[in-house]
């Protein structure tokens, strides 16, 4: 057997409310550089599904800015570390440079690809010039007393740049090396977004005061104001056109605008959201108008992190990409829409989207769904969906419509898992003990005294139960009495499965053991899937029950065979943070989620 990685799908841009979010195009106009979580992620623009994923920071990134030159990238995370690397080749780091002792707001290049200015909200300093190559310092960031939100530097010589801050002034610079020349005091609150015109003529700036200011790119003089009123939120970025005569703004008001930089009107307004209606996850706060495409294409990022497609000309989005933000904590496939497979993942800020495999694409569900932690989801047979949250309910999706199915149902613990059969009875283990429902209606309650629930799993005929004393119960579905205390493995059950042939049920531990159980007689049929080295997080079946897939927050998915149990393929480092969850999604192809937000396919090779 062999596995191989065939594709990333990345999650959506991190974004936090009231901050603005950068992203960031190559100079062809082919790819976004964006942060989520630990990671950086370059994304296709012509199409999201693919992408690569850079995982060498150690905390949260926060932005990502593609070299003039389109061969690196320059990234920085909330510990003041910027990472410069390849992004054509291996994802090699080229170098590693801690910066400014905080959170890396932003990230500016030269014209040269040579040198990189960095911001952001240091202990001793707010921002630094150093050398791509070898981090030496080349200028001194200095002239204000808060943080630095922006930078940008002119691209053709002499040198300039200029940052803005939460002191509400700008400070031009002169360089190389990089000097303060003179602090510019036109905003009236936070400054939240520079840039330089792709010509070096023009700068312009952005902020909370919902003003746009344009100044002189060689002096730093003022030249105007633009759109006074036009705003009526603050706004978080700015663009140019590769021409230099147009930029584009995006802000909390939940437009994005197009300006004419002479003229200082706007040309072209798109609202995101519901006519009339106040829409916080549609505050734009990001945008980017990537060079190098002739369609005129224009890309807006949302709080919600969906990256909206616009076209100068156009009054309505062409496509709108959706992701996970959170850490994804479940997954189920149904295959009940068109034969088609549909992959449902879940977060942990209780959001559910659903997956077109054969596109690589994700869609919202319609309806209310869960408010928090999405702790487990399972396919029932024929297109129901079940999923459960700590906002304590049990949910029903149509997996054919893709839609929340009526009302929540309320639980009587905090969800450790759901089950469900072909009979259309759904059992849920909460940290009190087992409900049974049938239509979301409760049947039956059975609650443990001296131990709580860590995993569940069912067949037609069988309900497997694990708690945190050890023990594995075997109940049945419709009574919920007990026909079967199995002994314990020696470590908590932290997850079952059952093979689809009802034959075999496999329980991985806390300590990454996997033992496969025969459900004849339950003894203990294979007990060497043991390579995991922390708590196993997930188990799926193959459809003919042949092998098995798992995952663990050792960050390794395996794959097993249950004919040679000694055999077995795996993948480390498949996800930044653990493995969470996997699911098989036809024959040979894998698919797992994880702590990084993304969603990874796998091809398996050699399973006859």
């Amino acid at each position: 057997m062999s596995i191989k990685p065939e594709s990333i799908w990345a999650p959506s841009p991190s974004t936090t409310r009231g901050q603005p979010a950068p992203i960031s195009a190559d100079p062809n106009g082919e790819r976004l550089a964006y942060a989520n979580n630990k990671s950086i992620f370059l994304r296709s623009i012509d199409n999201p599904a693919v992408s690569t994923q850079y995982s060498g920071h150690t905390t949260a990134t926060t932005v990502a800015r593609f070299s003039p030159s389109g061969y690196y990238v320059a990234s920085g995370d909330v510990s003041g570390t910027v990472r410069v690397w390849d992004c054509v080749g291996e994802g090699a780091t080229k170098g590693e440079y801690p910066i400014i002792g905080g959170k890396i707001n932003d990230l500016a290049w030269d014209g040269d690809s040579a040198r990189i200015i960095a911001v952001g909200d240091g202990k001793e300093k707010f921002g630094h010039c150093i050398t791509a190559d070898s981090g030496n310092s080349v200028g001194e960031i200095s002239g204000h007393s808060s943080q630095i939100n922006s930078v940008s530097i002119r691209q053709q010589r002499p040198l300039r740049a200029m940052t803005g801050s939460d002191d509400t002034s700008l400070v031009f610079y002169h360089g190389a090396p990089f000097k303060f020349n003179t602090s510019i005091r036109k905003h009236q609150r936070f400054i939240y977004g520079v840039a330089f015109s792709p010509d070096g003529s023009s700068v312009v700036s952005v902020g909370a005061d919902k003003q746009i200011f344009l100044y002189d790119g060689k002096t730093g003089e003022p030249k105007a104001e633009i759109g006074a009123g036009e705003h009526k939120g603050s706004v978080f970025g700015v663009s140019w056109s590769k021409d230099s005569r147009k930029f584009i703004t995006s802000s909390a008001d939940q437009t994005v605008k197009i300006w004419d930089a002479e003229a200082g009107k706007a040309l072209q307004t798109w609202r995101m959201g519901e006519e009339g209606r106040v829409s916080i996850p549609d505050h734009q706060v990001g945008v980017v108008w990537p060079h190098g495409r002739s369609d005129g294409l224009i890309i807006s990022l949302n709080l919600n992190g969906d990256l909206t497609y616009l076209s100068e000309g156009n009054s309505s989005p062409h496509k709108v990409v959706h992701g996970h933000q959170k850490n994804i904590t479940a997954i189920a496939a149904s295959d009940a829409r068109d034969s088609v497979p549909t992959l449902f993942t879940g977060s942990s800020d209780g959001r559910i989207c659903n997956w077109n495999i054969a596109t690589g694409t994700a869609d919202y569900l319609d309806g209310e769904g869960h408010t928090n932690y999405v702790s487990a989801i399972t396919a029932a047979p024929g297109s129901r969906i079940y999923s459960v949250g700590w906002d304590d309910t049990l949910r029903s999706i149509d997996a054919s419509a893709t839609v929340f199915t009526g009302s929540s149902t309320s639980t009587d613990g905090q969800p450790k898992g759901v089950a469900a059969t072909s009979n259309g009875l759904t059992a849920v283990a909460t940290h009190k003990g087992v409900e049974s429902l049938k239509d979301r209606q409760k049947q039956k309650e059975v609650q443990f005294k001296n131990a709580s629930p860590t995993a569940i799993a069912a067949n037609d005929g069988l309900l497997a139960v694990a708690c945190d004393d050890g023990s594995l119960l075997i109940l049945s579905p419709t009574s919920l009495d007990t026909k079967r205390k199995v002994d314990s493995l020696g470590s908590n059950i932290s997850i079952l499965s059952f093979s689809p042939t009802g034959e075999h049920l496999a329980a991985g531990c806390s300590n990454g053991k996997i033992s496969v159980f025969n459900t004849s007689t339950w003894e203990i049929a294979i007990s060497r899937w043991s390579s995991h080295t922390a708590r196993v997080t997930s188990i799926s079946w193959n459809k003919e029950g042949t092998h098995a897939v798992s995952g663990g927050l050792d960050t390794n998915v395996f794959v097993w065979s249950v004919k040679k149990p000694g055999m077995r393929v795996g993948k480390a480092n498949a996800h930044k943070d653990g493995v969470n969850g996997v699911a098989w999604v036809g024959d040979g192809t894998v698919v797992s989620v994880g702590g990084d937000a993304a969603v990874k396919v796998w091809r398996v090779a050699g399973l006859s």
